[in-house]
């Protein structure tokens, strides 16, 4: 498979808000192999091997269930609720996650990569978050921002295990 590259959000993505805002802004890419729908990205994303501990670890500890049923409602767009999240944004091609505390969001595209029929067709997935460090004062600020800058290799490793695995979930299809 493919490297997956960090890279500078395209001028269109939805998560370029949070980046003017001053928020952590991530993005991360994978090219594979055939057309790629933004739903099928999204389902395969949701349902993949390494996205189900997050979904019992949800359920479990905040009651905030979700099945793989409810992984394809959303991709469907016939919800606007997935688990702990809501739909805060969606365009052709990508769609934008708010968590139920308004503190991080997960973003997702899908865009052809140009090089024509000739070579086959190629998807470009994109896989974003933005993590929102809440506006207290002192300590807590202090606080916060230790704990996400002591937590961000873990989320950046994660992040490439989750994009991976919904590539992983597409081959399989």
């Amino acid at each position: 498979m493919p490297p997956i590259a960090a890279r500078m959000l395209p001028e269109r993505a939805l998560l370029n808000r949070y980046l003017a805002g001053g928020a952590y802004v991530d993005c991360l890419t994978l090219d594979v192999t055939g057309a790629v729908t933004l739903g099928q990205l999204v389902e395969a994303f949701y349902t993949s091997l390494v996205f189900r501990p997050e979904r019992m670890i949800l359920g479990l500890l905040l009651g905030m269930r979700a099945t793989d049923a409810d992984a394809a409602a959303l991709a469907a767009g016939d919800t606007g609720r997935f688990s702990a999240w809501h739909v805060e944004a969606q365009e052709e091609g990508q769609l934008l996650l708010c968590d139920f505390q308004r503190r991080t969001r997960s973003w997702l595209m899908v865009a052809e990569v140009p090089g024509g029929p000739a070579h086959g067709a190629k998807t470009r997935l994109y896989f974003g978050s933005a993590v929102i460090v809440a506006e207290t004062g002192g300590a807590a600020r202090w606080a916060a921002r230790a704990a996400f800058w002591l937590l961000l290799g873990f989320h950046k490793a994660y992040a490439r295990a989750l994009l991976r695995g919904a590539a992983r979930r597409l081959g399989a299809r």
